[in-house]
């Protein structure tokens, strides 16, 4: 045990140490905010796997192989290939717009400003994927070192938010990149073959477990549909997703990595359920499947290696939180905080300077990363809230930002509209058939898909300056490194659009 918790200890100075080092690299927001936009494509490829494949699809992943077998890897394929469909349809374009949150890329395509719906959505998406992630330290150091559950989300959660707050995006590049190391290595290296061998292998887990488990729809078809739905459409417009695309160098890195990222996901995704199906071999009748990856460890690794791999769940764990702080904080610095200054009649400053916006920055994420560890404390589960949001972030905003990068005719009217007959939508559906409920996704994806089209075609089509704004950011003809898509702030109104701001600018 002493030589277990050595092995964490030194994982956990050293992402410490790692958020120091990235601290001293970052200069600007740009830095701060999306690494400067430097990764090549394994950077790339190990820091876009690490921030999807996080404490629900490691321990959460595990506890489906235990209850369903085979078939339990369907939630964490569903991620892997949404990352696929994103890096081969979408992330080209997306790195190519040089912008910081998916707020700037709805004002850049439709003009105007819409970023406090798309904004106030987005927020509440990012935030409550921190709490859960925090929440999953009580999980992993309670389960193994009976650590009280206060004790485990503070340490883990302030050791994210130190080395997050730290050095932003460099810092938790860096991390995220032992995070992987470490991930591959205890988890699909060592964890998976062991327990696979210790069940008895492939032979001995079909003569000890019923056929089910060995049926890659043994979870159920509804099920594995609504995976897809909401986790595989979310991660192609989530901000937490979207901010590691534009940490790309260019536009082929974020392509090739984004592949080789979603490949890494569908074999973690295996690997989970066949650690779970041995669990199940091992271990049956378990009142909490979760507590399946703590029993593998302790039952079958030894002293040591038991350490590594505890260090392997807590770095899917850190890499989501503090992907999904990185990405709060951008939100709320880049799209909240403004229209809040304006609101009350101060608008950003003209000449902001690198140390302040990286200070600001700073503070956010520090606020942001407080207040998560304070609502994990607060509740026990938060997967309602979770649902809440992914359906909220599916069905309002998908079809707005899906539209406005594949449909020409798509209008700011028609966007707007759209985010908010889905979000009412899902809302609506979820009170009258239940939060956890797979209707609300559907239903609010199919009333903001009627909306946009329907509304986008009764109203002026968007302006042709805006549109060549927009195209030629999409071809990397205006790669303006800190270039906001709007100067509605510097102009000091609400309403100037990012083809006027080119004009002024030209002027």
């Amino acid at each position: 045990m002493l030589i277990d918790l050595a092995v964490i200890a030194a994982y956990l100075l050293g992402m410490i140490a790692l958020g120091w080092w990235g601290m001293r690299r970052t200069q600007n927001k740009s830095d701060y905010l999306v690494a400067g936009r430097r990764l090549g494509p394994l950077m790339y490829a190990g820091t876009m796997a690490a921030v999807v494949l996080g404490g629900a699809s490691t321990v959460g992943g595990i506890g489906l192989g235990y209850t369903y077998g085979i078939s339990g890897a369907w939630l964490v394929v569903a991620i892997g290939v949404g990352i696929l469909v994103l890096h081969l349809f979408f992330a080209k374009r997306i790195s190519r717009l040089r912008v910081y949150t998916v707020s700037e890329m709805l004002d850049l395509r439709y003009g105007g400003n819409s970023r406090v719906i798309s904004g106030l959505v987005m927020w509440g998406y990012t935030f409550m994927l921190i709490v859960p992630s925090t929440l999953a330290f009580s999980t992993i150091f309670s389960g193994l070192f009976g650590l009280p559950r206060v004790a485990a989300i503070i340490i883990g959660g302030s050791i994210v938010v130190l080395y997050s707050t730290m050095g932003g995006m460099w810092s938790v590049t860096m991390t995220d990149m032992a995070q992987f190391a470490i991930k591959t290595v205890g988890l699909v290296m060592i964890l998976t073959p062991v327990a696979v061998w210790s069940a008895g292998g492939f032979s001995g887990m079909r003569e000890s477990l019923d056929p089910a488990y060995f049926s890659p729809t043994n979870i159920g078809g509804e099920t594995i549909l609504t995976y897809f739905v909401i986790y595989s459409l979310g991660l192609l417009i989530g901000q937490d997703i979207w901010q590691r695309v534009f940490t790309g160098r260019n536009d082929r890195v974020a392509k090739v990595g984004g592949l080789g990222a979603g490949v890494y996901c569908l074999i973690y995704g295996v690997c989970g359920a066949l650690i779970g199906t041995a669990a199940a071999v091992m271990f049956p009748n378990l009142a909490n499947p979760d507590d399946s990856f703590t029993l593998m460890v302790e039952a079958t690794l030894p002293v040591g290696l038991a350490g590594l791999v505890i260090a392997a769940a807590l770095s899917a764990v850190m890499s989501t939180a503090s992907g999904a702080l990185i990405a709060c904080s951008a939100v709320t610095s880049t799209d909240l905080w403004p229209q809040v200054r304006r609101l009350f009649g101060r608008g950003p400053s003209t000449e902001a300077r690198d140390g302040d916006e990286v200070a600001a920055n700073r503070i956010f994420t520090l606020v942001l990363g407080v207040a998560s560890i304070c609502v994990a404390l607060a509740v026990d589960n938060v997967v309602a809230a979770l649902t809440l949001a992914y359906n909220i972030l599916v069905g309002g905003l998908l079809v707005a930002i899906l539209g406005g990068l594949v449909w020409r005719r798509g209008t700011r009217a028609g966007a707007l509209a759209s985010m908010l007959a889905g979000s009412v939508a899902v809302i609506v559906t979820m009170a009258l058939t239940g939060l956890l409920a797979n209707e609300p996704v559907y239903v609010g994806l199919g009333t903001a898909l009627v909306v946009y089209v329907v509304v986008s075609l009764m109203t002026e089509p968007t302006a042709p300056a805006v549109l060549d704004l927009w195209q030629r950011r999409l071809r990397g003809q205006e790669a303006l490194e800190d270039e906001a898509p709007t100067k509605a702030a510097t102009a000091g109104t609400e309403t100037l659009s990012p083809a006027q701001a080119e004009a002024e600018r030209t002027n």
